[in-house]
């Protein structure tokens, strides 16, 4: 049985990851390679929007990753207040970049996508405006590990940001619906 828990030390983590970094990138670049090619190339064109729906291929993935990278924050913000790992705290620091800029690619592809259906840039609905707050959420988070120069208090203000955010992921799910 694999103890997992040695795994919660930088010391033994960092290891692992630095092995680990090779493969993730080769399989990101060939599936992404292969979607990009299914949906630019495969996929028929949309009877309604014509060509101009392929952004969608890049836009969805971008919403959900960006609310799932934020779902992880969570999870590891939780976890650094509960057992009060360093790990936790990095982890949520180095994801913290990464979620703001599929936001960011979430919210710019939905712009370039609805200028040509909408024929507005930005529209003020809950689904946009909820991923705004998102985008500063992450932001937020960001600016307050540089803001706060004792690492043990950023870390503990940034996780309970970062739990009091997580509201805001089934705001972001089921602002359509509402």
């Amino acid at each position: 049985m694999i103890n997992w828990f040695k795994y919660s030390a930088p010391s033994t983590f960092y290891p692992l990851a630095g092995r680990m970094i090779p493969v993730f990138w080769t399989l990101a670049a060939i599936l992404g390679a292969v979607g990009l090619y299914i949906s630019f190339f495969v996929a028929p064109t949309d009877a309604q929007q014509g060509e101009g729906y392929r952004i969608i291929f890049i836009h969805v993935p971008a919403s959900w990753m960006s609310m799932f990278i934020y779902c992880v924050m969570a999870f590891w913000s939780l976890l650094g207040l509960t057992f009060n790992t360093r790990l936790s705290g990095m982890m949520t620091s180095a994801l913290a970049p990464t979620g703001a800029l599929f936001a960011f690619l979430s919210l710019w592809t939905g712009a370039l996508w609805g200028k040509p259906m909408w024929g507005a840039w930005w529209v003020w609905d809950a689904r946009l405006t909820s991923m705004f707050v998102l985008m500063l959420l992450y932001i937020g988070y960001m600016a307050i590990w540089a803001a706060i120069e004792e690492p043990h208090r950023a870390a503990m203000v940034a996780r309970v940001v970062a739990l009091v955010g997580f509201i805001n992921i089934p705001i972001v799910k089921f602002s359509v619906d509402w």
